[in-house]
């Protein structure tokens, strides 16, 4: 399998249709980052890490995870990776409002959707163990 992160495929691309100077964030160009991704998704077996969804076909998916945070947690791990103001306190309103995930139930079919908790290591050990559960078993279903 392939794993793609789109936050560093735009980087090195640099995928941008400009700068955001509320967030301090440059501007994703989800049309170059779907049509770079074209290609590589239509062979299958590719894994996608971003933070949202909502742009991405729906044929390219077998299964999405979102995972969960709970807010606390989430604000210190965001204000520790330099995020402030309007910026964190959106990043936070996400997540109660369950802005991620609601985006992934309306932009894919609700079975293929799980919510992961990723709140402490042995969370990430879970979802770590779970995931690789389901890619095994979807290389015996698709090869």
């Amino acid at each position: 399998m392939t794993y793609i992160n789109v936050g560093d495929m735009a980087k090195e691309g640099e995928l941008y249709e400009g700068f955001d100077e509320e967030y301090g964030c440059p501007v994703l160009d989800e049309d170059r980052v779907i049509d770079e991704l074209e290609d590589k998704m239509s062979e299958g077996g590719v894994i996608v890490d971003y933070h949202g969804c909502d742009f991405f076909p729906e044929r390219w998916f077998h299964i999405v995870f979102v995972l969960r945070t709970e807010n606390s947690l989430l604000y210190d791990r965001l204000e520790s990776r330099g995020y402030k103001g309007k910026k964190l306190q959106d990043n936070i309103q996400c997540e109660i409002f369950q802005t991620l995930y609601e985006e992934a139930m309306l932009s894919y079919r609700k079975e293929i959707v799980h919510q992961l908790p990723s709140n402490t290591p042995e969370d990430l050990e879970r979802n770590l163990d779970q995931i690789m559960q389901w890619i095994e078993q979807w290389m015996k279903d698709n090869n």
